[in-house]
């Protein structure tokens, strides 16, 4: 990994280093870099969000886990930046406001580091290591790990109050019958009330709202349906969330029964078509969807007159 000999003054180094400690090579990357440079400043990568999967660690913690090792270096921070032509030249410009404007600079990254998304004016130099870490699966392996310490505990607390509150945003769907009479409602285990089908998006397979309306039927119930129509969106007051800064509000959809026999699956143990417009139906429902279903009378109900 040893660099070539540099003409520059300075050695600048941009990374993320999101790992509880520096393993083998950011250590092999550091070193070469310092033994080539009198002066190394090692800029941070910050994003704006904290505490997120990819970016568990803040700035001070990363910058106290570097300087442990290598405290003669230099620890800043630049955050990221959704144009890489302005991330650059901020880069650029804090380079010099550390060095002046009469000192020169290389900037060295590793394979697939920021090189790549770099486009400012001093030099670049990509290092090459015999050891191939991926923090990604350091962070996925410490993810199944509890430790019993109170310095543990801190940090799991730290990361939940550092996290932005956010609103949960499932989906919800009326299936209806072919006249609209009726409605097919699902049940849990260990419930008694029946509720709407619905679930969460999936990221890795829903791109749209109305994909996820789709995926969750087709899952809990075996049906397919028409295209989804929505009708709204509604606070729903979920017993899970009551005491958590997170709140859940979903979007909710009707659509028609096209193909299928109802299966119950997922985690719906039974499904159950019942009459809509009915008091006694709103009765057996969850009390946050009760809402929705008056969301849906009402919006079957306008839709008759605008047939008149």
């Amino acid at each position: 990994m040893k660099p070539k000999r540099s003409k520059s003054q300075a050695g600048v180094v941009v990374g993320r280093f999101q790992t509880p400690d520096l393993h083998g090579s950011h250590i092999d990357l550091l070193r070469s870099v310092i033994e080539e440079h009198d002066k190394v400043i090692i800029f941070l990568g910050l994003s704006p969000l904290k505490a997120t999967f990819n970016n568990p660690l803040d700035f001070e913690s990363r910058k106290g886990m570097i300087l442990e090792k290598f405290p003669e270096v230099t620890i800043l921070y630049i955050k990221d930046m959704k144009s890489d032509i302005v991330w650059s030249k901020r880069l650029d410009e804090m380079i010099k406001d550390v060095l002046g404007p009469t000192h020169t600079a290389t900037l060295y990254g590793g394979r697939d580091s920021f090189l790549e998304h770099y486009m400012g004016k001093f030099p670049t130099q990509e290092l090459e290591s015999n050891r191939f870490i991926s923090a990604t699966e350091i962070r996925d392996k410490i993810s199944t790990t509890v430790k019993h310490t109170a310095d543990w505990r801190a940090g799991v607390v730290w990361a939940t109050q550092n996290d932005y509150p956010s609103v949960m945003v499932p989906i919800d769907v009326a299936i209806l019958n072919e006249d609209e009479t009726e409605c097919l409602f699902g049940r849990k285990e260990h419930e008694t009330e029946y509720r709407f089908i619905g679930g969460f998006s999936d990221p890795k397979l829903d791109k749209t709202f109305e994909q996820t309306v789709k995926r969750e039927v087709q899952e809990e119930t075996g049906l397919e349906i028409s295209p989804p129509v929505y009708i709204g969106s509604a606070f729903i007051d979920d017993w899970r969330y009551k005491y958590e800064r997170n709140k859940v509000i979903t979007i909710f959809y009707k659509s028609k029964r096209l193909h299928g026999m109802v299966k119950p699956d997922d985690d719906i143990v039974e499904a159950r078509w019942l009459p809509v417009n009915s008091k006694e139906t709103r009765s057996l429902l969850l009390k946050a969807h009760q809402q929705l279903y008056d969301m849906l009378s009402d919006n079957l109900k306008g839709g008759k007159a605008n047939e008149k």
